[in-house]
């Protein structure tokens, strides 16, 4: 099965304005389920890490829509507010629901675009199936006391945080497992020897490999997590 790409603009409604972002929608021919897919904080929609991401979901019957966040495609390299990657990803959902029909949606990122989406889902301006988290992280480097979890008891819909065991973004373990004890309906799916990229230690492989890599259990959460989630 090969899978159709389209690209298009989104305009996202910031509290100084409008901006428009670039998006790729990949779709294969009769999708049972669309996912939102957000970049981390220092690579683009187009990232290969994304990009074999969302082809190998295509493969699994996922339509898939990666996006820039406004910081990014004004060509600056620092995050802007999280309001405004909030926002963001509200327009996100909206324009992907369009697409949608009525299939279940799942939003997902990497590091930073997942941190994002589960804010988005705590404030309720995104209403996913599901949420996906490509490492997730947790605190920065080395600072543990600067958890970013506050929000995620808030989050309704189900989580799942896929997480290299060698991650420095979650060290220790426990506070993440603390962190998903915490949350209504959620798990972990270790990746053993990954780091934040789940790149695994003397394993040299493309990024997109990586990601593609990722897919079928992920896929296999997102089926458990839907009634409607089409034939296994």
């Amino acid at each position: 099965m090969s899978a159709g790409g389209d690209s298009s603009r989104i305009t996202v409604a910031l509290p100084n304005g409008s901006a428009d972002i670039s998006a790729d929608l990949v779709a294969p021919a009769a999708p049972w389920a669309f996912a939102a897919l957000a970049h981390g904080a220092g690579a683009g929609y187009r990232h290969p890490f994304l990009t074999g991401f969302a082809d190998a979901l295509a493969h699994e019957g996922v339509a898939t829509l990666r996006f820039n966040f406004p910081y990014l495609e004004a060509g600056r390299r620092m995050p802007g507010p999280a309001a405004h990657a909030v926002a963001t990803w509200a327009a996100v959902h909206a324009a992907l629901r369009k697409n949608a029909a009525g299939a279940p949606i799942f939003a997902m990122g990497k590091s930073y675009g997942g941190r994002m989406a589960s804010m988005a889902a705590a404030e309720g301006v995104i209403d996913p199936s599901g949420l996906i988290y490509l490492g997730y992280p947790l605190h920065p480097p080395g600072s543990p006391d600067k958890a970013r979890t506050a929000h995620l008891p808030d989050v309704s819909q189900p989580q799942l945080f896929v997480e290299g065991t060698n991650d420095p973004f979650i060290d220790p373990h426990d506070q993440l497992d603390a962190a998903v004890a915490s949350c209504r309906d959620a798990e972990i799916m270790w990746i053993d020897g990954g780091g934040h990229s789940f790149e695994v230690k003397g394993r040299k492989r493309p990024p997109a490999e990586v990601a593609a890599g990722l897919v079928p259990p992920v896929v296999a959460w997102m089926r458990r997590n839907h009634s409607d989630a089409g034939p296994t």
